[in-house]
């Protein structure tokens, strides 16, 4: 169990803060999901809010004293942020490193002046793969898109072809494997290793994104055909620069991390001594802290001088990375409060009685609660923090690597049908120039793909792990 979810544990009461039945606190969930919903859909509430507003209706209609209640949602909030919020920071520096100094581009040219005609969907999603694990997203989508839309011209490709293996190689990437927001907290909410649910998280985020994105592609290009809009190809970050990294130097320098995380958990599995100088050694170097902190360090040399950045530019570069995270940190921390509040009131435990009763297995519940939230909400991290919440007490009695599959669960879950209300879909929707009805047939189905192939895969793992 890792240090964050023993803090947590140590900090929520022995017992749940109020006494409520199964009926009061099941429709206390309701409630808290359904103001959340609705202040983030209808009103348009930033998501910080509405979740800080949602935890403290949970509360109340769960019957627990608003105080206890606002103790429970700042205690998993402070520990949500201290557990990931340096981990998010990290992240967000390598990431703007590897897009201003060009190494993004780097990965990118080098890979598709080896690629031909066929194996070019091929291509894009081993790119987006590469570049998707330091960066989140929307960066992704904002590095990778004058890529997909100049390759589709210039190669006379239908955009669809080239365009869905590119969004669901970030995707997927998004959704299960650290350090993204989402999957970090879900693992400090369950307790899971982290280097194991990387290992577990890259396996099956490989098959996935290549059904969900090559393979796809060929449906999406039969059903929607659309011409690239060329007032809408951006400017490639490098363009201006005179040099760049070299492809080596940049593809070491963003596998570093996953690296040094792997190894540890290959050694903690192999060696199992905590005297043994080898583990000792790799469990500080292999901790997610030093290994993306080692990343950026080296980044700093391998990406920013390699491009010719000054001191004044790297320091220029590190703080303007550290500027959109504020917002993703507070949703992600108020994320953590309201998971908090779900498990201080007694949801968790109403949730592990409801699936003795039903006979549900753990990880298939886990999906459907995070599709649930996700189909609501439109977040795919909200979905992943609050079903992790929920979800967490069936992890109590799980080996290792089913608390992994666990956290993957609810990753895919929160991935599922990504429609009109997930600022995602209207994203997609702009740059690749369709309408509501292209974008569902091809954005939306391309992430219900990836959910549910997913869970294929972690319901596979758990029969043979």
């Amino acid at each position: 169990m890792s240090t964050l979810s023993v803090e947590m544990l140590a900090a929520a009461p022995a017992e749940p803060i109020t006494s409520a039945g199964h009926a009061q606190l099941g429709i206390a969930v309701l409630t808290g999901i359904a103001v959340i919903v609705l202040l983030i859909t209808r009103l348009k509430l930033h998501a910080f809010l509405s979740l800080t507003i949602g935890s403290l209706v949970l509360g109340a209609v769960a019957g627990a004293p608003m105080d206890k209640a606002i103790a429970s949602f700042t205690t998993g909030l402070g520990a949500t942020v201290s557990g990931v919020g340096v981990l998010i920071a990290l992240g967000a520096i390598l990431g703007k490193l590897l897009a201003d100094s060009g190494g993004a581009d780097q990965i990118v040219d080098t890979i598709l002046a080896k690629a031909g005609p066929r194996s070019m969907p091929w291509a894009i999603v081993l790119i987006a793969g590469v570049i998707g694990l330091p960066l989140f997203f929307e960066v992704g989508i904002v590095l990778l898109i004058p890529v997909v839309l100049l390759v589709a011209k210039r190669g006379n490709h239908s955009l669809m072809r080239i365009g869905i293996p590119a969004l669901a190689g970030l995707s997927v990437m998004h959704g299960l494997v650290p350090p993204h927001p989402g999957p970090l907290a879900a693992i400090d909410a369950i307790g899971a290793n982290l280097g194991v649910t990387l290992a577990l998280g890259v396996l099956i985020a490989v098959p996935t994104a290549v059904i969900a994105g090559p393979l796809f592609s060929r449906v999406a290009a039969r059903w929607v055909d659309v011409t690239p809009p060329e007032k809408l190809i951006p400017q490639r970050p490098s363009a201006d620069l005179e040099r760049r990294p070299g492809f080596v130097a940049t593809v070491v320098t963003v596998m570093l991390p996953v690296v040094l995380m792997l190894a540890k958990a290959l050694v903690d599995i192999v060696v199992d001594d905590p005297k043994d100088h080898v583990q000792r050694v790799t469990d500080v170097i292999g901790s997610p802290l030093i290994a993306l902190l080692a990343a950026v360090l080296v980044g700093l040399f391998t990406l920013g001088r390699a491009a010719g950045f000054g001191r004044d530019r790297l320091a220029s570069t590190v703080e303007k990375s550290l500027v959109p995270i504020a917002g993703i940190l507070l949703i992600v921390g108020a994320g953590g409060g309201f998971k908090q509040t779900l498990i201080d009131v007694g949801v968790g435990r109403m949730i592990l009685d409801f699936s003795k009763d039903w006979s549900v297995p753990a990880l298939l519940l886990a999906w459907l609660i995070a599709v649930a939230i996700r189909l609501a909400t439109g977040s795919a991290t909200v979905a992943t923090i609050s079903a992790a919440g929920l979800v967490a007490p069936l992890a109590a009695d799980m080996s290792t690597t089913h608390a992994a599959l666990l956290v993957l669960a609810v990753g895919g879950g929160s991935l599922f049908f990504s429609h009109v209300n997930d600022a995602g879909f209207w994203m997609v929707k702009e740059y690749f120039g369709m309408d509501v009805g292209q974008t569902i047939k091809t954005w939306s189905l391309m992430e219900t793909v990836i959910s549910v192939v997913s869970l294929v895969f972690v319901l596979l793992l758990s029969l043979v792990l």
